[in-house]
Parts: C-alpha cells; structure tokens; sequence
C-alpha cells in the first residue's frame, strides 16, 4: 500500500504540471468597433454584448468566438499577451481595443 502512494505522490505534481502546460484563454476585456463589446474569463468562455458565443479552437495560440452576428478572433502573443480583432456581417471587421 505505501509503494501506491508514493506512486500517487509521484503522479499527482507530474499531471498539475501537465495540465498546466495546457492553454487557456487570458482575461479578457475588449470593445471593437460596431459597439460590439468582448469579455473572456480566465479559460473560457468568451461573450459578445454580455451572450455567450461558440468557441472554436484552432491551437494553444488562436480561437474564434462566433455570436451575435461577428466572428471575434482571439490570438496570444509570443509574450502571453492577447489580440482581438473581429469579423462581422457585410465584411466589416477590425482590431479591437484592450481594456
């Protein structure tokens, strides 16, 4: 029984740091052009104008809301730090202002 343990003590820190190399979605506050407002917490989920949108994952780096008739494109830079652009109808679209 106590070789168990120690092998559960061996793999539980191994699998926290394998789950914390997973990506998550930053914190997010956003407003883009059209009134159109982003909100993301910290690992999801993402909502446009207060809804909460589809989530597309692309990698660890790209992802896509889609609601409210936009599509909102969240990136992570190589420094941690996010970029939010959007897509919406009649091909407007536009960089989005971090808050």
């Amino acid at each position: 029984m106590k070789a168990g343990l120690r092998i559960l003590g061996i793999a539980l820190p191994t699998l926290a740091f394998a789950g914390a190399a997973e990506a998550k979605i930053p914190l997010v506050n956003a407003t883009c052009p059209d009134k159109i407002e982003v909100h993301a917490d910290e690992g999801g989920p993402v909502y446009i104008n207060g809804k909460e949108a589809k989530l597309k994952v692309f990698n660890e780096n790209y992802y896509e809301a889609h609601g409210a008739g936009v599509t909102i494109s969240l990136s992570i830079n190589p420094d941690g730090s996010p970029s939010v652009s959007y897509t919406g109808k009649g091909g407007a679209n536009g960089v989005c202002t971090l808050s």
